[in-house]
């Protein structure tokens, strides 16, 4: 019985309470959903493109606000209390939020100023300016949540979550990169090789996000995680050799190349980000096996 009146005294707090838009994080919520919006209305009628930088801005533009909405019609109803008592830790998902959130809209406002702004671009400074105050909305809870409310995430606001999202995001920035591997069986490879990591990395955030989902499973999920880190290392090892092989082999700088409409950057990008996602998988799998930085020891 003592188990069941306290479920229903969490129901009982679960109540309409608008008085959330009036504090200072539900201000801050309203800010980024306001300023996010704005930013793709106005990318949206600067006119379709099929170029994956614009297709990666709307998309951030779009599920960042989305994802806020959620969190505020959540606590503007209080089920986060009910959250928090049967499947999750709120608090570490919206800080983890508010982290990946800022990580995108930061990306997107300096790849959309690379790439469409000029010194005659009037209309592209003004979508510049918006996708910046929508990032810099989004930072300000990250440093409101971390520094001044000292908030201390189980997880995805944690070091070990927000490591995996790093690799989702690079991971991500390369697949909105890839260019010039169509004719190429070595770099088709390199294209596998960071497609098979991907899709696991969000089962394991939302795995380890959902407490009782994890309990629920038939196996040991940081042995699996350990196992993933292992074959994730090896593949972008592979990667990393393969792709500046096969790709910039009699393919030199040519002498004219701009930041904005060079191909042969955007493929020394997906070098870089390989590289850089090989230094977070392996110190994600070093972190692992010494049980530091709250990396969980296999």
């Amino acid at each position: 019985m003592g188990c069941i009146d306290g479920i229903k005294d969490t129901l009982s707090q679960a109540v309409f309470s608008p008085s959330t838009l009036l504090s200072g994080r539900g201000g801050l919520h309203m800010a980024q959903i306001i300023l996010c919006v704005i930013t793709f209305i106005l990318g949206l009628l600067r006119g379709f493109s099929s170029h994956t930088y614009w297709i990666y801005g709307m998309f951030a533009w779009a599920f960042c606000p989305l994802m806020t909405l959620f969190i505020t019609i959540i606590e503007m109803f209080k089920l986060d209390i009910i959250l928090n008592m049967f499947c999750m830790d709120w608090d570490d998902f919206t800080t983890g939020m508010a982290m990946s959130s800022s990580l995108m809209t930061v990306s997107v406002a300096i790849t959309y100023a690379n790439f469409y702004i000029c010194k005659t671009c009037l209309y592209n400074w003004i979508v510049t300016v918006f996708a910046f105050l929508s990032g810099f909305v989004y930072t300000l809870e990250v440093v409101k949540d971390k520094v001044f409310d000292k908030k201390k995430g189980s997880y995805l606001a944690a070091l070990p979550g927000f490591w995996k999202v790093m690799e989702a995001f690079v991971s991500c920035m390369i697949f909105v990169s890839l260019t010039g591997y169509r004719d190429s069986p070595a770099l088709i490879l390199c294209v596998i090789a960071y497609i098979i990591p991907f899709p696991i990395l969000p089962v394991i955030i939302a795995t380890n996000i959902f407490k009782k989902l994890k309990k629920c499973l038939p196996f040991n999920l940081d042995r699996f995680v350990f196992i993933f880190l292992v074959i994730s290392v090896v593949l972008y090892i592979f990667a990393a050799i393969m792709w500046p092989v096969f790709m910039f082999r009699n393919n030199p700088r040519p002498g004219s190349c701009p930041p904005s409409y060079c191909i042969w950057a955007i493929q020394f990008m997906v070098a870089f980000l390989t590289v850089l996602n090989l230094i977070l998988f392996t110190l994600d799998l070093i972190f692992t096996l010494l049980g530091i930085c709250n990396f969980k020891r296999t």
